[in-house]
């Protein structure tokens, strides 16, 4: 979400510096992953040589066919000669002119100079070489008649720096730049404007039919009709706006809907009103077969269960995603019908899913906009319409079905102070939370409709609490601190340390996911987004997208863990909860096994790999052990060859020991040699190695397998295993012969049980 301030100010009188702005939006609303600043630097007088000009004589310069020779008066004593490649204006223009000297947005420093034998005393500026939008075939003609000297920062937005915001799903009221202002109001106990639209005169008393024939998918429909419309650029604020918010301008009628959804969150439509069949608007599902053009110019196959907007005969549009080709608005268009909606946010997602179809409208509805929110998107809309296209509003239709309630949050003071383990104020803590628009009548906190998605318990108003409270008062644990762990946590930092001196970094995914491998895996009734539908059963496939976004950016040696709940299907309500450690690393089966085996060592638990299959795992590449599985990642979801494994958290520390007992560091030096024994497919690595520890006994300090090998010389039906052994004695330094006898007792005893021959 580009958040321009200057846009931000109109709803709020914030002048804290953009730093600090950014670092405290990050700590208590949403993470600023840039500051951009565009356009003219505001810096060393910079801006005061840029001026409104008029041009007073303009024609063809005398040694070029494609120069313009201007006279412009730019406030000074005496006019200035311009020279200027653009023929879109004339004698009598109002114009954008940089003075010598002045600093253009891209950084080159403008000088006075001659062009074709001829001084030019300044520089006449199209709208893309201000960073005003993209038109570059002409300069920028000013609409109004301002006075030639008049500084062009107080006509035109020259400088803007925005803020990027990195919003997460549960908060669409941050997809606009009032829900933002909001929160800055709140940050910094400031008065909040109202939203932007008033209401303007009706010309007209037209009927707009409008019929939803699917409540469920949209809730409301507020249809708006407008005459006489005028079709044109907008003015050059607001498309400064646009481009600044990273829109791209299109026309008056079209920049009115980007410009409110922007600025309230709403998406918009309009429709040639002429093309509309039967001058109706219809919300309904797709027909069998059906299908029509969007405005990307694609052919759209529908599904039945894609919602649309229809006339008398056939779909319009996909309803809150993209429009169609045949009732966009053109330079031609007199009668204009506005759409502003509400529409369920599940079904958004799956029909942009359906289609792979994304666009700015979809992302806010699929997060759920405000359903109250239409009619002042419209208030706003309308009134934009009738200023910049000279429009005449002729008709309304507001068709709704049941909308929310409200919800109604009992809320204790005390209870927020000792979960947030700080003492907050309790006429502090109401007080933020009547700025952030809660409503209070004793302990009962009514919830402002647009945080009804995310705002539904007491725990979510003590979050808003702490989130504006805890950066400023030093942190104090509320019930003791690493002393106080259980068990199960001291183990957990435990596996985090040695992953983490593995060469692992540690990753957070989602809990909630698109897809999952178990059949019954929990979907949400109504799911955040399309891709978080899903209570995640494995942590396998959000630390496989993790991978795909490091590979993607041109990362290389990744490893990569996460411990983190899953929630397996219980039957009931609520699902069964679990501490799961999942991992994935480059190098494939071995890499993923060789940082398990540094794990359970440091655990002092026995790893045991056995075959097993996956589908989600390379076929023969696949094991089983006691907590979990490991194996090579199936290359289909994946390119490159990678090592994954996942383990239940309680099985795992189950199997570690109460107590370590202590053993005396051994002195006396180590004997270690490598074997390969040749056996049949059908034997187990963990067999062969539990019957080698029987037949050595305790001087066999270490046994380890580094390879399985088939092929060469290896007969057709075995495998060869190698093993590393370590012998070593706490009493004497062992021999050469001592090494012999204990080697020549494991050979023995797997040749007795296995069959097993020593390779040469």
């Amino acid at each position: 979400m580009l958040v321009p301030l200057s846009w931000l100010r109109d709803y709020v009188e914030v002048d804290a510096p953009v730093d600090e702005l950014a670092e405290r939006l990050t700590v208590s609303v949403a993470g600023v992953e840039r500051i951009i600043r565009r356009g003219v630097a505001d810096e060393d007088g910079n801006l005061g040589l840029y001026r409104v000009g008029r041009v007073l004589q303009a024609g063809k310069h005398p040694n070029a066919d494609r120069l313009q020779l201007c006279t412009v008066d730019v406030g000074d004593d005496e006019p200035r000669q311009i020279v200027c490649g653009a023929w879109n204006f004339g004698e009598g223009a109002t114009v954008a002119v940089a003075l010598p000297g002045a600093v253009l947005p891209d950084g080159r420093r403008l000088e006075r100079a001659k062009l074709r034998g001829t001084v030019s005393d300044g520089m006449i500026l199209s709208e893309r070489e201000l960073e005003l939008g993209t038109d570059h075939s002409g300069i920028l003609v000013l609409t109004e008649p301002w006075e030639p000297g008049t500084p062009l920062a107080e006509v035109l937005p020259l400088s803007d720096t925005v803020l990027e915001l990195e919003t997460t799903p549960n908060r669409p009221d941050l997809l606009a730049v009032y829900g933002v202002a909001r929160e800055v109001a709140a940050l910094y106990d400031l008065e909040l404007g109202p939203p932007p639209g008033a209401e303007p005169e009706r010309a007209g008393d037209e009927p707009v039919d409008v019929t939803i024939e699917d409540f469920e998918g949209c809730p409301r429909y507020i249809g708006r009709l407008f005459r006489d419309v005028r079709v044109e650029a907008s003015p050059a604020w607001l498309r400064a706006r646009l481009v600044s918010a990273g829109m791209r301008p299109i026309s008056n009628v079209v920049d009115v809907t980007n410009y409110v959804m922007h600025a309230l969150g709403n998406p918009l439509h309009v429709f040639d009103f002429a093309t509309l069949a039967g001058g109706r608007i219809i919300v309904r599902r797709a027909r069998k077969g059906e299908e029509f053009t969007s405005l990307d110019g694609e052919l759209r196959k529908l599904d039945p269960a894609d919602l649309v907007i229809a006339d008398a005969e056939r779909a319009v549009a996909f309803a809150g995603i993209m429009g169609g080709l045949e009732t966009e608005v053109r330079p031609e268009t007199t009668t204009v019908l506005l759409e502003a909606a509400n529409f369920e946010p599940l079904g958004i997602g799956q029909s942009s899913e359906r289609h792979a179809l994304r666009t700015e409208g979809s992302n806010r509805w699929e997060k759920g906009v405000d359903p109250y929110l239409a009619p002042q998107a419209a208030t706003f809309a309308t009134e934009l319409m009738v200023e910049l296209a000279a429009a005449r509003w002729t008709g309304d239709a507001d068709v709704k079905g049941e909308l929310p309630e409200r919800a109604v949050v009992e809320f204790r003071p005390e209870r927020a102070s000792k979960l947030v383990g700080l003492e907050l104020d309790p006429v502090e803590q109401k007080r933020t939370l009547e700025r952030l628009g809660f409503e209070l009548a004793g302990s009962s906190i009514t919830v402002p409709t647009w945080r009804a998605r995310d705002v539904t318990r007491e725990a979510d108003l003590v979050e808003e609490v702490a989130r504006f409270h805890l950066p400023e008062v030093p942190f104090r644990v509320a019930h003791g601190g690493a002393a106080l762990l259980t068990r199960d946590q001291r183990l957990r930092r435990v596996v985090e340390d040695v992953l983490a001196g593995a060469g692992c970094s540690e990753a957070y995914t989602s809990s909630l996911v698109p897809e999952d491998p178990a059949p019954d895996a929990i979907r949400l009734p109504v799911p955040l987004s399309a891709e978080q539908a899903i209570l995640r059963t494995t942590l396998l496939y959000g630390l496989v997208e993790s991978a795909r976004r490091n590979v993607d950016v041109g990362n290389t040696s990744i490893a990569l863990f996460e411990i983190a709940r899953v929630y397996l299907p219980s039957g009931e309500a609520r699902p069964d909860e679990h501490w799961h450690l999942g991992g994935i690393a480059d190098g494939g089966f071995f890499g993923a096994k060789e940082i398990l085996e540094t794990l359970y060592g440091a655990l002092h638990v026995e790893l045991r790999p056995e075959p097993a299959e996956r589908r989600f795992l390379h076929p023969g590449k696949a094991a089983r052990v006691d907590a979990g599985w490991l194996g090579e990642l199936h290359p289909t979801l994946l390119d490159g060859v990678w090592g994954v494994f996942e383990l239940d958290l309680d099985s795992l520390f189950a199997a570690v020991p109460e107590r370590l007992v202590y053993e005396d560091v051994i002195t006396y030096p180590a004997v270690r040699q490598d074997l390969a024994f040749v056996v049949g497919e059908e034997v187990l690595a963990g067999d062969l190695v539990d019957a080698a520890r029987q037949a050595a006994g305790p001087e066999l300090r270490e046994l380890r397998v580094f390879d399985v090998y088939r092929g060469g010389q290896i007969p057709e039906g075995k495998k060869s295993i190698a093993v590393s052994v370590t012998f070593q004695s706490p009493e004497r330094t062992l021999s050469d012969e001592d090494a012999r006898e204990l080697r020549e007792r494991i050979v023995a005893a797997l040749a007795e049980r296995f069959g097993a021959e020593l390779r040469a």
